[in-house]
């Protein structure tokens, strides 16, 4: 991404994500896989997709893992493959992407949505337990912005009610809950390999991991048109969300440096926080529970006048992002899901500022993007005593 001037600065955007570095790594082995499938016609499957399940499953420490089209496939296709549908509802929390509560609608479900922690914005066994009703069939914990909740608690919550444990860990690639990695947990862990992500492909692509064979063998047919045995025979309702080869090949090579990358994400974090402790007063910084260790998707602050600030940071040349401005069960969608105010999320909504995070973002990037915010918060803050 071409760093250009701000309007009303000298300066060079900080741009809210910049991908190019990370593709330049890999660029030497992205022409190659390009090369290869162009070479051999082997787009859809084959070993390319093989050898990345195979290193995906090893990565989180699962034994299987299906390469899907995306991460919405995944949840919906994993859902379906564990019998959760027409008649249940599932537990997700509010304050997640759309694609969540998508995926429960898609798969037969309701979903039903619940408040989450006030410091970390996740799902805790207490308000997951709020939520339950006698048709609660699933939780699907979302690891938001790339921390796990307490996982231990949760999954003896789901095992006590005999609940299906999903996880959503489309933000959360190589995120451990007391060195466990994400995706482990459950019966089912789903990854979007989105662009943006930690670990993202050229375009849109997503997996399934689990530790259930006779699971993975069913989302791999209901993302291959319901095929079981042979190329002719349809067993399942299924459905086109294969993982192909080019974006398998991708992954692959970027997979070999997810680890350094994620620490240049926690690296950047550290920075942020200690640049920020001086504004507690004003800007709201994430925390981290003891026994999580992140992996940083997003760096988010809350802060008064989200819309204000977030528009004069970018006159300044700082570009920020929103995750997520409208909570799940106040979108036309889904707000007839909605039976009860959810005023954690709902507040949070209104306050979440997303800060420019990438494994590649320098010192002095977030020197700027501090000194800025500290500049907008303080002006803001006078203007309202005004």
């Amino acid at each position: 991404m071409t760093a250009t001037v701000g309007a009303a600065s000298n300066h060079p955007v900080v741009p809210f994500v910049d991908l190019h570095p990370m593709n330049a790594e890999v660029a030497e082995e992205l022409d190659r896989t390009w090369r290869y499938a162009i070479e051999t016609s082997g787009f859809i499957a084959g070993p390319a997709v093989e050898r990345f399940e195979h290193e995906w499953a090893r990565f989180c420490g699962t034994t299987e893992a299906v390469g899907t089209a995306n991460g919405t496939d995944a949840l919906t296709l994993a859902l379906r493959a564990l019998g959760v549908g027409d008649g249940d509802e599932d537990i997700l929390p509010a304050n997640t992407f759309i694609a969540t509560a998508e995926a429960v609608a898609l798969a037969g479900a309701a979903p039903r949505f619940a408040d989450v922690d006030p410091r970390t914005l996740l799902l805790t066994p207490e308000t997951i337990t709020a939520a339950m009703g006698p048709r609660t069939a699933a939780i699907i914990v979302v690891h938001l912005y790339g921390q796990m909740p307490d996982m231990d608690a949760i999954g003896g919550l789901a095992a006590s009610r005999g609940l299906v444990l999903v996880e959503d860990a489309a933000q959360a690639h190589g995120a451990t809950w007391s060195g466990r990695k994400a995706g482990s947990f459950g019966r089912a862990g789903c990854f979007s390999f989105y662009p943006g992500k930690n670990l993202g492909a050229l375009g849109d692509a997503g997996a399934v991991v689990t530790n259930d064979p006779s699971l993975a063998r069913t989302v791999r047919a209901m993302a291959n048109h319901g095929r079981w045995g042979s190329h002719h025979e349809h067993r399942l309702v299924g459905t086109n969300s294969r993982l192909d080869a080019v974006q398998a090949g991708a992954l692959q090579a970027k997979l070999a440096r997810l680890d350094q990358w994620n620490e240049g994400r926690r690296r950047a974090s550290r920075l942020y926080d200690e640049r920020l402790r001086a504004l507690s007063g004003s800007v709201g910084l994430p925390r981290q529970l003891q026994g999580s260790r992140g992996v940083r998707h997003l760096y988010v602050v809350e802060v008064d006048d989200r819309d204000a600030v977030r528009r004069e940071l970018g006159r300044r040349g700082v570009q920020t992002g929103v995750h997520y401005p409208v909570p799940c069960h106040r979108h036309q969608a889904f707000s007839r899901f909605a039976v009860e105010p959810l005023p954690v999320s709902e507040r949070a909504a209104d306050r979440l500022l997303s800060l420019p995070m990438f494994p590649h973002i320098s010192p002095s990037q977030i020197e700027r993007v501090c000194t800025e915010l500290a500049v907008v918060v303080r002006k803001d803050k006078a203007r309202n005593r005004g």
